[in-house]
């Protein structure tokens, strides 16, 4: 249906820059069909700490499941699964991810988007905040995936911080997916910090971070009171106070260090194959650490680099043509048709 590779990333009017691409999908919704996913449940195991499996997480200790939902194409067999993983702040609503979601269906992909912990209708699920590593999560994900896959091709997409959570995962079981696209991925999550901690992105960050406090806030998971959760300021402030404790990290800094897939990826372990799908001008995540492992090139890795294209936004002119239109009745993204495409390169199509 779309072509590999795709032509290079134009930008389209009015969505001129990095900051207008990236925030286009907050401001404008595509036309989207009537919500008809299946609801699954996959169960996770708790009291295990996802960093150390002698340590105990408050993260893990209540939790039963995460929440998938399921998007079947309109021919009987799909010729692969995807499972579809959103990003910070997130869940399987997001209009980004059923734009994708109904891109992949119309190229006879079968879709599963997954919530993790804490997101969307899972919250109630198992409550508390995922990280960038949280294989405790995911691995029981995979694992439940494949399974239910019934031997056809098990493939994995993520925008933005949910790929750094499937690249963790895959670093950690290798045969867990056949293929795995990533958008706008961190895969140095120090670096990513300092970036959103950059004044220029101010309002991002306290956009994000807004909705992490409100989040733990109903959650009551946390031994910090409502006056010390509202005095953070910085995702790397909440991520020393909540994330890395939950997680058994012992500092921040510890677990941006564990957490990050940069230095792994660059070792050549055995991997299947990875699209990492990046803008130069990315302004929430730094394009840098993407183009040192693309210096190493790594085994199996391939990169897709645009000049321009925002955070998780590549929206061109082409998103409008005839041909998008009738793949799904709205407008998939130039990176929507860059992963349909490599996945269905993937998948023998």
């Amino acid at each position: 249906m779309f072509p590999w590779p795709p032509p290079p990333f134009q930008q389209r009017w009015p969505w001129i820059g990095p900051d207008l691409q990236t925030v286009r999908d907050t401001l404008c919704r595509d036309p989207l069909p009537t919500e008809r996913g299946q609801p699954w449940t996959v169960a996770i195991p708790s009291g295990t700490s996802p960093s150390s499996s002698s340590a105990t997480s408050s993260a893990t200790s209540c939790a039963s499941g995460l929440l998938l939902l399921d998007d079947h194409p309109p021919l009987p067999e799909p010729r692969g699964w995807v499972l579809l993983v959103h990003g910070l702040g997130g869940s399987s609503d997001r209009p980004g991810i059923r734009r994708l979601a109904q891109a992949l269906l119309a190229a006879r992909f079968g879709v599963w988007r997954l919530n993790l912990r804490g997101a969307g209708a899972g919250r109630s699920l198992a409550p508390g905040t995922y990280a960038a590593a949280c294989n405790a999560d995911l691995l029981p994900v995979l694992a439940a995936a494949r399974q239910r896959a019934a031997g056809l091709p098990l493939l994995g997409v993520g925008l933005s911080l949910g790929g750094t959570v499937l690249l963790n995962a895959v670093l950690a079981q290798a045969d867990g997916l056949d293929g795995l696209a990533c958008v706008s991925s961190p895969l140095d999550l120090a670096a990513c910090s300092a970036r959103i901690d950059a004044p220029r992105n101010r309002l991002y960050q306290r956009v994000l971070l807004g909705g992490l406090i409100r989040q733990t806030l109903a959650d009551r998971q946390t031994q910090l009171g409502p006056d010390a959760l509202r005095s953070i300021r910085t995702i790397r402030q909440f991520d020393a106070a909540l994330t890395a404790p939950r997680w058994g990290y012992r500092s921040v800094d510890h677990y941006y260090e564990q957490a990050s897939p940069l230095l792994p990826l660059g070792r050549g372990v055995s991997l299947p194959p990875i699209l990492l799908l990046h803008a130069r001008d990315d302004p929430w995540v730094p394009a840098a650490a993407v183009l040192a492992l693309q210096e190493r090139s790594p085994a199996g890795v391939e990169f897709l680099l645009s000049p321009q294209g925002g955070h998780n936004g590549f929206h061109a002119p082409a998103d409008r043509s005839a041909a998008a239109r009738q793949a799904l009745a709205g407008r998939p993204s130039w990176a929507d048709r860059a992963v349909v495409g490599w996945l269905a390169r993937r998948s023998g199509g």
